[in-house]
């Protein structure tokens, strides 16, 4: 209460006005055994230029990429962010604008979202694309319990690597929903089994889920997955990366039915995990069953383009019982920032960062293997991204590897794997990706 500026008196009215006679009867629900006996352990007092240097000295602590070279991946990545997407995002009217409930005053934080979903449908060649979702672990998950709507099935098959985080969220959202059985198929090369993964789809298989490229950076067999799962009635869910998509297939061309991505990559900073943005994305057929918001173009009585949400009898804040989710928020604000990144890069440009990215991480694999002891542990055609197996633990040559203030990759033994996983983005010089080899070979040494 000492911290809450409001006077004795202003306490007293409040605490008669909702008819508890102290502060603590307020608290008579809460436990007296998880109750703080003591006073908060605050700094003292201190004046504005004080709190300013004390956040600057906190803030000097962490190890960012600022200041480090980055190979971190693992869905999260280190790449260039134009000014101009700051620039644009930190106006007043974007920056503050919450979900546009009423629509009639909200036109412009509304034709942002509908040019973010034209560039989306443009990017991943798909029909409808919503506002977007929390981040991409969301979206996957929330496109999974679609497919099971639409299909009234109850199994999910994960044909390839997911990542482990999305893992975890999917599974989650299944046991929520009363939903229990996630089945895994086998992977060899760091892929999805093919021929595993014909014996796994069976007629109560709601959705085949796939990750392009997979937790691993590799590139999984696309089309023969896709085929399978429509095969036996089941929906093809494809999570894809949206950087990837300026040299790889977009999912819609190989026959995705919903399309998922966290947008991170498309002008969002790292930002210690978020907020971040979920891509969603489906085919005509299955627009009335998309979770989320929704932005169309309309045409006013005057005959100007208007802009409106539409399809809100699917909306939890319109008609809960006929809700096709219970997200009904967006990420605005990273999706802004994904609509001015698609938009400032252009197809070009998209596909120049891509390939940027690529190459480099190809020409830091070829020198990595070459190292006595190390070996790119997949043989799979890979995007970004790789796995090195060491002749030392990974956890060594990270820490080995921040002495000369380079991020060295991500540590499998987290998830009880081996192996270090390496990202290379468009950020990678020649002479940075040298003198990661560099460092390699001292630590082989």
């Amino acid at each position: 209460m000492p911290f809450i500026v409001n006077t004795a008196s202003e306490r007293e009215e409040m605490l008669q006005a909702i008819g508890v006679s102290s502060f603590d009867a307020l608290l008579a629900d809460i436990p007296e055994e998880i109750r703080l006996k003591r006073d908060l352990d605050l700094f003292p007092a201190l004046d504005e230029p004080q709190v300013r240097k004390l956040l600057e000295g906190l803030a000097a602590a962490n190890q960012s990429t600022a200041d480090y070279v980055s190979f971190l991946g693992g869905g999260a990545y280190d790449h260039f962010i134009p000014a101009a997407i700051k620039t644009i995002t930190s106006r007043s009217e974007f920056y503050t604008a919450y979900t546009p409930y009423q629509a009639e005053v909200s036109q412009g934080t509304l034709q942002a979202i509908y040019e973010y979903q034209s560039l989306i449908c443009r990017l991943y060649e798909m029909d409808v694309a919503n506002a977007s979702m929390y981040d991409g672990a969301t979206a996957l998950a929330e496109a999974v319990l679609m497919a099971m709507n639409v299909t009234g099935r109850s199994q999910v098959v994960v044909a390839g690597k997911l990542h482990p985080f999305n893992s975890s969220v999917l599974k989650t959202y299944l046991e929520a929903a009363g939903h229990q059985s996630v089945i895994q198929n086998t992977l060899e090369e760091g892929i999805g089994s093919i021929a595993a993964l014909r014996e796994l789809v069976g007629p109560n298989v709601a959705a085949v889920v796939l990750q392009q490229p997979n937790f691993y950076g590799c590139l999984e067999e696309v089309e023969a997955i896709g085929a399978i799962a429509h095969e036996k009635g089941a929906l093809f869910v494809v999570s894809a990366d949206p950087l990837s998509l300026g040299v790889l297939a977009a999912p819609g061309s190989y026959g995705a039915d919903i399309a998922v991505g966290e947008g991170q990559p498309l002008g969002s900073s790292q930002s210690f995990g978020g907020p971040y943005l979920g891509i969603f994305t489906v085919k005509q057929p299955l627009v009335r069953k998309i979770p989320g918001r929704l932005v169309g173009m309309t045409k006013d009585r005057d005959g100007e383009d208007g802009f409106i949400l539409t399809l809100q009898t699917r909306e939890q804040h319109i008609r809960r019982e006929k809700a096709t989710s219970n997200i009904c928020s967006n990420q605005a604000l990273n999706a802004l920032q994904a609509a001015v990144y698609l938009s400032l890069l252009g197809k070009e440009g998209l596909q120049q960062v891509a390939a940027q990215s690529a190459q480099g991480a190809h020409y830091l694999a070829k020198k990595i293997a070459a190292i006595p002891g190390f070996c790119v542990k997949y043989q799979s055609p890979f995007f970004r991204e790789f796995v090195v197996e060491t002749p030392v633990p990974a956890a060594f040559v990270i820490e080995r590897m921040l002495e000369h203030k380079i991020f060295a990759g991500y540590d499998l033994a987290a998830l009880g794997e081996t192996g270090l996983l390496v990202a290379v983005t468009e950020k990678r010089t020649k002479e940075e990706l040298d003198g990661f080899i560099a460092r390699l070979r001292e630590i082989r040494a």
